[in-house]
């Protein structure tokens, strides 16, 4: 602070060079840094880059820095981890997967049995907690819920009777036609498979039999939005 006599309070401060011995290395671990200047010694600011070697697990934070008291910030460990023997999904199986313990980083991927949609992330890991990382899961296919009816499927108009006997696999989407009455016209209404679930659209009418045969099937009639 500037006083009345014009002088300035206290001892200025004064800029010194700090440096840090090389630091010590975890067992089982590697040490990586880019040194600014010959010689072992880091400088203020300057940081480092543990690793463990595998299977091993670093537990603390993967970068030290050199501090203003001489000392790296902070040491990490490397400690062995594993994960109990891996169990399959419901739907689905493990590929190729040994029934073993499995060590840190190790992973299995799945698969699901047929028709059956895989949804999340094909591979499994062993994580440092000792847990498998989240499984996926195999989505079920839809049967169609009309024994006869003309839909459109992938484009093209499809019998539910002789096409479509299987259903449409999770996520995949089938479109219903419906009757415009007042404008004798049709439209489609789209519907997806979410798991073994498909609801039918309310406008949609099964035909019975005497209907079929007096009556136009709304996928043969005009399109409404022709009429637009």
């Amino acid at each position: 602070q500037c006083m009345s006599d014009g002088k300035w309070s206290g001892i200025l401060p004064q800029c010194q060079p700090v440096t840090c011995a090389p630091p010590s290395i975890p067992e089982f671990g590697v040490l990586s840094y880019r040194l600014l200047k010959p010689g072992n010694i880091s400088y203020f600011m300057d940081t480092i880059v543990f690793e463990c070697v595998p299977p091993l697990a670093l537990f603390g934070n993967e970068t030290a820095t050199c501090q203003a008291n001489g000392t790296w910030s902070s040491i990490p460990e490397c400690r062995a981890v594993t994960c109990p023997a891996p169990t399959g999904i419901e739907n689905g199986f493990l590929n190729f997967a040994v029934r073993r313990t499995y060590h840190y980083n190790e992973s299995v991927s799945f698969s699901c049995q047929s028709r059956y949609v895989l949804e999340g992330p094909k591979h499994s890991r062993c994580e440092k907690t000792g847990n498998w990382s989240t499984k996926p899961s195999c989505k079920e296919p839809c049967k169609i819920p009309v024994k006869k009816a003309v839909v459109l499927y992938e484009g093209e108009k499809k019998r539910v009777q002789n096409d479509l006997k299987e259903g449409i696999m999770h996520g995949e989407t089938i479109s219903f036609y419906c009757k415009n009455k007042e404008k004798s016209c049709a439209y489609t209404v789209p519907v997806q498979c979410v798991n073994g679930n498909l609801t039918l659209p309310f406008c949609f009418k099964e035909r019975g039999f005497f209907s079929s045969l007096v009556k136009t099937d709304p996928s043969n009639m005009k399109p409404c939005e022709d009429l637009k």
